[in-house]
């Protein structure tokens, strides 16, 4: 079988899906490698890396679209809304797309997905399991941001984090508010720990407490207790308007108090729930500054503008989209990893493994035989339950 590796396309994409170093174990696994020439350029991998490796160098996408029975993106169409559409008709039924595919997105661009009649399989839906934890590029990727996300910050703040005596005196050290102890908000508090700032965080699982805590972070604690904070996964769970209400005013002292906040919470296939408001911005000293990895889906900063860097009430508010193509050479290294074992885990002898038994392929199958076959993308989408097929 062959794999095919096109460059991204979305404006400032720097990652590449697969990298030099993974080729060995897919060629021993019997794949041939084809990859767009210039893919892995910007991340820090020249085409000859590739040739070195054994892959096949292609001038042209639609060449490496044309020849692969697998294509292996980081943003396929549906996570990539700007250019990704051109891609479709480059598609072939029953070619295998493995990506970042948004299933929880636009139900007309997953379903244009679906019509192409390619078997998709959309690396979001990973399961958060230890058999699927070598897989987890969700993960993986919200680590690059959390990282990111506190050296963009540190960047756009007026003030040293760090405690420092200096000949003129001791400076005191920056304070850190992270709200959202998930992948990316655990990464962000040893980040800016590393840094020397004090951190705070808060998150509404409860177990977050102890691995706030570990990394060295002040585990803010609020009268108000989540209902079924967490889903089998390991996701936060939406919660009612009241709770978030109710949040907003007991997190708002905190924020206020914070030179830094970087929020992270975000709910699967929902709407980024507002946890700071206009008015605590208000009361934030002037220099501070917010940035809101929730920007993609909404915002959990009442005033952040998607995609763009603005300064209100004298705090500069960061709406990052993308964060982790900013370190693209590790980026690509762990997603291609992660990529890696999914595909030796998917196809067995050269052969597509569609083992519904094998929850890792059942949670993953978006689109098969032109239809969306995800029951909970279905059911999100308010989309009749499929009739199986004898």
């Amino acid at each position: 079988m062959i794999i095919g590796v096109p460059k991204e396309s979305y404006p400032g994409e720097r990652r590449v899906a697969l990298v030099p170093a993974v080729l060995p174990t897919l060629t021993k696994a019997g794949f041939e490698v084809h990859v767009q020439s210039g893919a892995g350029i910007e991340a820090g991998y020249p085409d000859a890396h590739y040739t070195d490796k054994g892959a096949k160098i292609v001038a042209d996408r639609a060449a490496v679209f044309g020849a692969a029975d697998i294509i292996v993106q980081i943003l396929c169409y549906g996570s990539n809304d700007l250019t990704g559409k051109q891609d479709v008709p480059l598609f072939r039924r029953d070619q295998i797309l493995i990506g970042f595919l948004r299933p929880f997105g636009a139900a007309e661009v997953v379903q244009e997905i679906a019509r192409a009649g390619v078997t998709s399989f959309s690396v979001e839906l990973m399961p958060r399991t230890t058999r699927a934890q070598s897989m987890d590029a969700l993960s993986s990727m919200g680590t690059v941001c959390g990282y990111k996300a506190v050296l963009i910050a540190a960047d756009s703040h007026p003030r040293f984090f760090p405690m420092l005596t200096t000949a003129a005196g001791t400076i005191t050290p920056a304070r850190v508010f992270v709200i959202g102890a998930g992948v990316a908000g655990l990464q962000a508090i040893a980040t800016a720990r590393r840094l020397g700032a004090v951190i705070s965080a808060y998150d509404l699982r409860p177990a977050a407490k102890e691995q706030v805590q570990s990394l060295g972070g002040r585990f803010v604690e609020l009268p108000i207790e989540a209902k079924d904070a967490q889903d089998a996964s390991g996701y936060a769970r939406a919660q009612d308007e009241d709770f978030y209400r109710r949040q907003r005013e007991l997190l708002g002292k905190v924020v206020q108090e914070s030179d830094v906040v970087i929020t992270a919470a975000v709910i699967p296939g929902k709407k980024s729930p507002v946890l700071v408001t206009e008015d605590m911005v208000k009361g934030m000293a002037p220099g501070s500054v917010i940035l809101d990895l929730a920007a993609e889906r909404g915002g959990n900063c009442e005033i952040t503008e998607r995609g763009k860097t603005v300064v209100k009430h004298g705090v500069t508010i960061i709406g990052a989209i993308n964060v982790a193509t900013g370190v693209p050479y590790h980026a690509s290294q762990m997603y291609a990893r992660n990529i890696t074992a999914f595909l030796t885990h998917l196809i067995k002898d050269q052969k597509l493994n569609l083992n519904m038994e094998d929850e890792i392929v059942r949670e993953t199958l978006l689109t098969r035989g032109g239809e969306i076959v995800h029951p909970r993308v279905r059911e999100f989408f308010a989309l009749p339950a499929l009739v199986a097929k004898s």
